[in-house]
């Protein structure tokens, strides 16, 4: 076992060495429309992947009608006058999609062999510009959302602490609603208008990033995009306003009831977003703090002094100031109350000493390899050029792993003593009303 170990070791480190002289190479172009189009070639692979990025989440949502964003990634797969079936040619090309939307952003996917390439292509610009919205398909689609949000966040134990704990540490921010909705009624009750305005409002090329990387020929492809996506016409996007939220100077608490196997704890500290300067020191004291089973809170609060089942920490990355929540499970018979004080100490001993460089070099590294083997997957090369290039520049990229070494365990310290603060905590209390046999 240990020889297997040290030759992983090994191979972990070959690969931060090589990936740290090697950046994920592209080029980037911008069609007459708007486009934003972002080409990666990789012959290592038979694949082509191909990647469409829209610029619109959940955070662009009204208050009133939320769920949008998430009901057109369904109608997405509605079909147009030419392709009733999404899924069927790509099928038929041997390829696969699928997509997904969170508060940021909408992505859709498509991999193909790179002989068929062109037909992931035709398929994604079909749809951008001849989407069909009809009353049908509305209500297939809404039946089926409806039914999602249903059978996720109300029949589904603990499956609505994102509303629970949004609407306590979010005042004013489209984040405090999850991507799925407030209420399934907002979707429920949305008419074909509502759904026509999202669409051409949104989902215009100006308003979004094609990626294609794989086995592909740069020339070759860039003509191809032109010539499926250069005819689509540009459309006038809605300046994003987005309020922001103020600045929370008060411990917030909430204790929500319901029939679930088990109390659970959630503390949520705002903290800076995806593109600000403190962010990756902020992911990284995630990591600190309950990251494997040499994390602090991991090692103090589970196995010394057993008080939780579980427990964890993280960040959830949104573009604009975000969270870091720990969450953590009780043991058998243990108050959420005594597992809240536990956490706090450990938080306080995190903010008074710095974290030992030997510690902190292991989570670099842990990090760092994981960023490592994700650029591996031609896939999820694909997602993050069309994601750093949302957020401004798909080079950002090859910033990720410089950003995070550069980092040194006083800044942790520091932000720890900035943002691990009662008064910018927003604390829940689920507890289990009846017990679940």
């Amino acid at each position: 076992m240990s020889k297997f170990l040290d030759f992983y070791k090994k191979v972990v480190e070959t690969c931060i060495s090589e990936n740290s002289e090697q950046l994920v190479k592209f080029e980037k172009h911008v069609l007459k429309n708007g486009l934003r189009v972002i080409l990666h070639q990789d012959k290592s692979t038979p694949l082509a992947v191909v990647n469409l990025l829209y610029d619109v989440g959940a955070r662009d949502e009204s208050p009133e009608k939320t769920g949008f964003a998430h009901l057109f990634e369904h109608l997405m797969f509605g079909g147009t006058k030419q392709v009733p079936n999404f899924d069927v040619p790509i099928q038929n090309a041997g390829g696969d999609s699928n997509a997904f939307t969170n508060n940021d952003i909408t992505n859709y996917y498509s991999i193909v062999p790179h002989e068929n390439l062109e037909t992931a292509l035709w398929l994604e610009a079909d749809r951008m510009s001849n989407l069909l919205i009809n009353q049908k398909s509305l209500e297939i689609q809404q039946k089926v959302v409806v039914e999602e949000f249903k059978e996720t966040c109300l029949n589904r134990p603990y499956g609505d602490v994102w509303h629970q704990l949004g609407s306590i540490a979010f005042e004013v921010h489209p984040y405090q609603w999850p991507t799925i909705g407030k209420v399934p009624e907002h979707v429920e009750n949305a008419d074909l208008q509502d759904v026509t305005s999202f669409f051409d409002a949104y989902y215009q090329p100006n308003n979004a990033v094609l990626v294609i990387a794989g086995n592909i020929d740069f020339s070759d492809t860039l003509k191809k995009i032109e010539k499926w996506f250069g005819g689509i016409k540009s459309g006038k996007v809605p300046e994003r306003k987005v309020p922001q939220e103020p600045i929370q100077k008060q411990l917030k608490r909430k204790e929500n009831r319901a029939n679930v196997p088990l109390d659970s704890l959630y503390m949520a500290f705002h903290m800076p977003g995806r593109g600000e300067k403190d962010y990756h020191a902020v992911d990284l004291l995630s990591d600190v703090l309950a990251n494997g089973q040499s994390s602090r809170l991991y090692r103090k609060i589970l196995k010394e002094e057993k008080l939780v089942s579980s427990i964890d920490c993280y960040v959830t990355g949104n573009y604009d100031p975000g969270l870091l929540i720990i969450e953590a499970k009780p043991a058998e018979g243990v108050a959420l109350e005594k597992i809240e004080a536990a956490i706090w100490s450990e938080l306080r001993k995190i903010k008074r000493w710095n974290v030992p460089i030997t510690e902190f070099q292991k989570i670099k590294n842990k990090v760092e390899s994981t960023l490592v083997f994700t650029e591996m997957s031609i896939t999820h090369k694909a997602m993050n050029l069309a994601f750093y290039e949302a957020m401004g520049d798909a080079g950002l990229i090859n910033q990720e792993a410089k950003k995070y070494q550069e980092l040194k365990n006083t800044d942790i310290r520091r932000v720890a003593k900035e943002i691990l603060v009662s008064e910018n905590c927003s604390t829940l209390y689920y507890k289990a009303e009846t017990k679940v046999e």
